[in-house]
């Protein structure tokens, strides 16, 4: 997935983009010695990734394991960066060991350039973790990365504007519906909700609280799943809450930006987002000489025993399967998503971010985004785990042109039955 870089620590709680990558080396099981002298094993990080303290910590404790070896740690650009990673990993001496965006871990897989981990299980630590986030790791039966970090949405929402409605955060989707309808009673010219026409990924949670999918197997093919009757349940649930919003229903979160461009202007008593835009409309606002007091939820569920599910952004850890240094990569991704080390930087990141390993959370303050953001790690999911799916998501995303579809007075099923044709021809190229 695509992130921003780092923003928002502290009133908004949220990093929300860690990167890390892996290089050269020679390791054949020889404890760090090389031919001639020391190794090198090189990790690259994203711009704005992890914090500096925490990944000399990292590295420290491994170089003091395996004297000779040095980590060299690389910082990369995002703008570019799927290129770079593809020819990196087509070459003789790749980087050793690789940050991947959750929804393209499969795509890298699936070309043989990932090592594959499954017999390093238990010492990576597989059973502790976060079993949404390890979806995105796996394809086929086998491992090819260790999850590192997540980060979901969640409901921002001003704490004036629910006070003057005796509005209080709902626990249920019927709570949150006659929540807006007080808020839109309090103030018929303010937006109970600002919810674009095209936001999916808040759609896809929809969809998984439904039971269902946006694309399901069928034989050793996929197939789109928006005909459904579950996906037909969760687009009216949408166009429910988008009918208290006066959002554009062709355009998405970010066009025009949610965070800077809309909520600073006022009018808006509650929006969906992640951190790092809660934290772009607190300065936004600041700027503008305006004061954010935001109070934050997680998107209410079916029922009141779970929040509804959503969409975990994150980064996977793998390990190149051209590497020098398979073995050594091995061990520095065990150490650095193992759980001693992603509660150090669970708490490095003052819990902006879900570590792969629910045990090693860190607690965050209470009504903030992050405390929000915790409550539903337990129901976040990722997009259907195939190779195909970053066809789904080219422009023109047929899921985007569905929503706008029913928003505008299309059936449901209608709409979906032309989305996933589209979805059909896309899915299953690689």
């Amino acid at each position: 997935m695509k992130r921003k870089l780092i923003a928002a620590i502290g009133v908004a709680g949220m990093m929300v983009s860690i990167a890390a990558c892996g290089s050269d080396g020679g390791d054949k099981g020889d404890k760090g010695k090389a031919d001639g002298g020391a190794k090198t094993l090189t990790v690259w990080v994203m711009d704005g990734s992890a914090p500096d303290a925490w990944t000399a910590e990292v590295n420290k404790a491994f170089e003091a394991k395996h004297p000779g070896v040095k980590v060299k740690v690389e910082k990369q650009q995002w703008n570019g960066i799927q290129e770079k990673v593809t020819t990196a990993l087509s070459e003789d001496t790749p980087p050793d060991v690789l940050e991947l965006g959750n929804t393209q871990t499969a795509g890298y897989a699936v070309t043989g350039g990932l090592a594959d981990l499954t017999g390093d299980k238990a010492k990576l630590g597989y059973d502790g973790w976060n079993k949404g986030m390890l979806a995105s790791n796996e394809l086929d039966g086998k491992l090819y990365s260790a999850p590192w970090y997540a980060t979901n949405r969640v409901v921002v929402y001003d704490k004036a504007a629910f006070k003057k409605a005796g509005v209080t955060p709902p626990k249920t989707r019927a709570e949150w519906i006659e929540g807006l309808k007080k808020l839109k009673a309090s103030d018929p010219k303010s937006q109970p909700i600002y919810l674009p026409g095209q936001s999916w990924y808040v759609l896809a949670g929809f969809v998984w609280d439904e039971g269902s999918d946006l694309a399901v197997k069928d034989g050793d093919k996929w197939k789109g799943n928006l005909s459904s009757p579950e996906a037909a349940s969760a687009m009216n649930f949408y166009k429910e809450l988008a009918s208290y919003s006066t959002a554009p229903k062709d355009k998405d979160e970010a066009t025009p930006q949610q965070s800077t461009d809309v909520i600073p202007k006022g009018g808006v008593a509650s929006w969906i987002g992640l951190g790092w835009e809660a934290g772009g409309a607190i300065d936004a606002m600041k700027k503008a000489g305006k004061t954010a007091d935001f109070g934050y939820f997680p998107i209410p569920g079916k029922t009141a025993d779970k929040p509804g599910s959503v969409f975990f952004g994150g980064s996977n850890l793998a390990v190149a399967e051209r590497s020098q240094n398979k073995e050594l990569a091995k061990e520095w991704l065990a150490l650095a998503a193992g759980k001693e080390y992603m509660a150090k930087y669970a708490a490095a990141t003052e819990g902006a971010l879900l570590p792969n390993n629910d045990a090693a959370q860190f607690t965050p303050a209470a009504g903030s985004f992050a405390e929000a953001m915790k409550l539903s790690a337990s129901v976040g999911k990722i997009t259907p785990v195939t190779p195909g799916w970053a066809n789904v998501e080219t422009a023109p995303n047929p899921i985007k042109d569905y929503m706008t579809k029913v928003l505008k007075g299309e059936d449901a099923k209608t709409a979906g039955e032309a989305a996933d044709k589209v979805i059909n021809e896309r899915i299953n190229q690689q």
